[in-house]
């Protein structure tokens, strides 16, 4: 009797956290789908910057002509960020906005040759395909609510899978695993489909699941870090005059790659935008292999000096995040990697497809249907089903 409780509490809570968040996984899955092949996408549609073909071993440029090669082409607006892509090591991104301290969401964004500091293009984001697509994605346009509201339904996700296991348990026992009942109904044969498609995707869903939620907390993680970590690190700069000008790049990356040897530059925050304080260049040093690259290191440096402040391994927190983000979609094994997540992802849209689908045929399943299923097994009792309701 325990035992039977037990399960109907697992049933309503698979029930009801799968009915709640199904729509919104599956607005996640469709766009998700896609953004796994972000980058081959926006070639395809031509949307990507290219670096011209150079004789190789072309040396590369130094950063304060492609930063200069920036300021020329935008004076009256301030670069923010300078970033490298791993898989494009020809090019170097400027982000430029209209004062240091601006919001970032609407930086104006410049590829410029590494080996030449020219600025090869300006790729239009708001509006584009992708864009569009990522930003339903992360936060549906809504903001850090619609990241919070879209971590809420991922833990829903996970709890529904949780809940599915514990319901299919019991219920694997009379039948052989990865069996469809293909002489049934066809609510029966969907029912066993979305049970063994659910099982074998378990542990993807699990992760993807998992990932997605501390993703949506970005924001949030974000700004712990620069309450934390951060004024740790520039408190003896607390009471500092502001700066009279800014030193070479150059200069402050030499110093970072000395602080954190073994490591290439990720990324460079300018003082005073978000990533940074109103003194210091931050140097975000990353690793070089595939799976230390997306581990951060900041190196602050002094921007008029050119000397280090100092420089630390990031705080766990951020570490987590900076690990679910490249495993949520697959960014870790190159395209045989984003196949499978792409399988994977088409595997679990037919398990919420077929999830709404048992749901709104069991609700339209008439009484004569139903005591036909008990007769043959496939039911309850219409007197459980009749206190489950209730």
């Amino acid at each position: 009797m325990l035992r039977t409780k037990t399960i109907k509490f697992w049933y309503r809570i698979h029930k009801w956290t799968s009915l709640v968040c199904t729509a919104f996984l599956l607005m996640l899955c469709l766009t998700g789908l896609p953004l796994i092949f972000y980058h081959e996408i926006e070639h395809l549609l031509g949307n990507a910057v290219e670096a011209p073909a150079l004789p190789e071993g072309t040396p590369m440029a130094p950063v304060d002509d492609v930063i200069e090669a920036g300021e020329r082409l935008y004076p009256d607006e301030f670069v923010q960020f300078v970033s490298w892509d791993p898989d494009e090591p020809d090019i170097v991104y400027l982000s430029l906005a209209a004062s240091p301290a601006a919001s970032p969401e609407n930086n104006r964004l410049l590829v410029v040759d590494a080996r030449t500091a020219e600025v090869l293009g300006e790729p239009v984001l708001q509006g584009s395909l992708m864009f569009t697509l990522y930003r339903l994605h992360v936060d549906m346009f809504a903001g850090l609510a619609g990241k919070l509201f879209l971590g809420l339904m991922g833990l829903l996700f996970v709890v529904a899978i949780i809940s599915g296991v514990v319901v299919y348990g019991p219920f694997m026992r009379r039948l052989e695993f990865g069996t469809v009942r293909s002489d049934r109904s066809r609510r029966v044969r969907w029912l066993d489909l979305h049970n063994l498609l659910g099982i074998v995707t378990l542990t993807w869903a699990l992760v993807v699941g998992g990932t997605g939620v501390i993703n949506t907390w970005a924001d949030l993680v974000i700004q712990l870090w620069r309450s934390d970590q951060l004024a740790a690190m520039v408190e003896p700069y607390r009471d500092a005059p502001p700066l009279e000008g800014l030193g070479s790049l150059d200069r402050a990356i030499a110093t970072a790659r000395d602080a954190a040897p073994g490591m290439v530059p990720s990324f460079v925050a300018f003082p005073g935008s978000l990533f940074a304080s109103n003194h210091h260049y931050a140097v975000f040093m990353r690793g070089e292999t595939p799976l230390t690259e997306r581990l951060l290191k900041p190196a602050l440096v002094d921007a008029q000096t050119g000397q280090l402040t100092d420089a630390r391994d990031m705080p766990w927190y951020v570490t987590a995040l900076l690990v679910s983000q490249p495993l949520h979609f697959g960014d870790y094994g190159g395209m045989p990697m984003k196949i499978i997540w792409a399988l994977l992802d088409i595997v679990t849209i037919i398990v919420l497809g077929s999830g709404l689908y048992l749901w709104v045929a069991r609700r339209k399943t008439s009484v004569e249907t139903r005591i036909a299923e008990i007769e043959r097994g496939e039911a309850k009792p219409l007197a459980t089903v009749s206190r489950e309701a209730s």
